[in-house]
């Protein structure tokens, strides 16, 4: 039984699943700071199922990239509970999550979340008979290179994230490219407990105290910084 935990962007999730039947979800996508819902999300979640942070066999979270806020407030909330009840503590990929999404749709799955100063942070997979294979390793790209890299796969191509309608509104070709429908859209917990439940079962993660977060790009205050530095 894994409770699973989304923050790495304007929307937050907290997430059961049992043997990969999901049994309770919470969504928000509000104003609202995941400091102040999160946890509460979880423990709603947890009171409602009748479960216990002692009946869990593992805590799982977004671990990046993503909101450099909202992906600590996620870690912090996974790592207290599972230091406190001493469970493994997976992180998994931000967009490897949001494919799975999708995942039962054969094709390419392109997972774009909007980045600013024209960027996308990007995962490249593709999906067959339910099965997820990755093509490329998460990383940063510009909206141009995006579209180079996702119109250069074969076949149906589907875009899920937060950027995915930024890229699909901006690519002046949209040859087999398809926009997620909305409610699959979006970065979800029930695709972090999805793909952590695979790395449970394959074993090799990190425990929680080596456990860090992917945040691919340095933060704006320490590119403003790196740049003082470079004019000194």
């Amino acid at each position: 039984m894994i409770l699973a935990f989304e923050s790495s962007a304007k929307s937050a999730g907290v997430a059961l699943m049992k043997d990969s039947v999901l049994l309770a979800e919470s969504f928000q996508h509000t104003e609202l700071t995941h400091s102040r819902t999160l946890l509460k999300m979880a423990e709603d979640l947890l009171a409602r199922c009748e479960v216990a942070v002692s009946d869990l066999t593992a805590v799982a979270v977004a671990a990046g990239p993503g909101s450099f806020t909202g992906l600590r407030i996620g870690m912090a909330a996974a790592k207290g509970l599972a230091w406190g009840a001493e469970l493994p503590c997976i992180g998994v990929s931000t967009l490897e999550a949001m494919a799975r999404n999708v995942a039962l749709h054969d094709g390419v799955i392109a997972s774009v979340m909007d980045a600013r100063r024209e960027q996308v942070y990007f995962g490249l997979f593709r999906a067959e008979g339910g099965e997820l294979r990755r093509i490329c390793e998460d990383c940063a790209l510009s909206l141009a290179e995006a579209k180079d890299r996702i119109l250069s796969q074969s076949g149906e191509k589907i875009l899920v994230g937060d950027g995915a309608s930024l890229c699909y509104n901006t690519f002046d070709e949209k040859r087999d490219l398809l926009l997620a429908p909305e409610h699959l859209r979006f970065q979800r917990a029930v695709g972090v407990a999805l793909a952590a439940e695979i790395q449970l079962k394959e074993g090799g993660y990190p425990s929680a105290s080596e456990l860090k977060l992917n945040y691919i790009r340095l933060s704006q205050a320490e590119r403003e910084r790196a740049n003082q530095l470079l004019t000194k």
